[in-house]
């Protein structure tokens, strides 16, 4: 799983790296702690309603990390949904309906991950590390997207669209598999296209396409321990 990450470009930096037509006015801070239920930068592709037949262009946004499918009744759920396991994403009513036209892609610099031992009093011990792509020196987290609106009576006025999203996760693989059994699911550049695309429309044979192709990615992470997680600033990434 990935409940702490870390993302310092501005939306004017993510959209020039991913290629986006369009960066929204929306403010995007640099955090070196972003937590579920904060506002994250998201990529998504998406084709004018007016226009069916236009050519998809692609967005830099903000979203709620934590998605809420748009039947939820509450923005709330007693369930985590910052993370959906690619093993049975399609099968899941929380996510299924956004597999099929709602993909994104979470950006990063880093995340960070907690490895477990037992320590000498037989109690666990967390030590949490910062982990990188020192290659692309950008993660691009597969991640799914969902509108929700809160219900409202008849004639009453409902409140705004709320943008909600999630990222994929799978079994680990490669130097961080030693630190612990789950990984976000990384794209690398040649997939991004295929993952965003609304046109293509998507099932668990595209999940399992793109976990095959993050492989390479999570081949090549590096980690370092760090020190507890306590607020927010560059400090948290320095290794200890």
């Amino acid at each position: 799983m990935c409940g702490r990450y870390a993302n310092t470009k501005s939306g004017e930096e993510l959209g020039a790296y991913f290629e986006a037509d369009e960066v929204d006015d929306v403010a995007m801070p640099p955090s070196w702690n972003i937590a579920p239920t904060q506002q994250v930068p998201v990529v998504v592709d998406r084709v004018p309603k007016d226009e069916p037949d236009a050519m998809p262009s692609r967005l830099v946004t903000t979203a709620r990390w934590s998605l809420v499918p748009r039947w939820a009744t509450e923005l709330t759920s007693k369930y985590p949904t910052f993370n959906a396991r690619s093993e049975t994403v399609t099968e899941k009513s929380t996510f299924k309906n956004a597999v099929v036209r709602s993909r994104a892609i979470l950006p990063a610099d880093g995340y960070y991950e907690w490895h477990t031992v037992t320590g000498a009093s037989g109690k666990p011990v967390k030590t949490p590390h910062y982990i990188t792509d020192p290659e692309a020196g950008e993660l691009a987290f597969a991640g799914l997207y969902s509108w929700w609106r809160a219900p409202v009576a008849d004639g009453a006025v409902p409140g705004p669209w709320v943008l909600t999203a999630t990222m994929l996760t799978r079994a680990a693989h490669g130097p961080a598999a030693s630190i612990h059994d789950r990984s976000p699911v990384m794209l690398p550049r040649e997939v991004w296209d295929e993952w965003l695309d609304p046109t293509v429309e998507g099932d668990q044979s595209l999940v399992d396409m793109i976990v095959a192709e993050s492989d390479s990615v999570l081949e090549r992470l590096q980690f370092h321990a760090v020190a507890p997680l306590r607020g927010d600033g560059p400090e948290l990434v320095e290794p200890v």
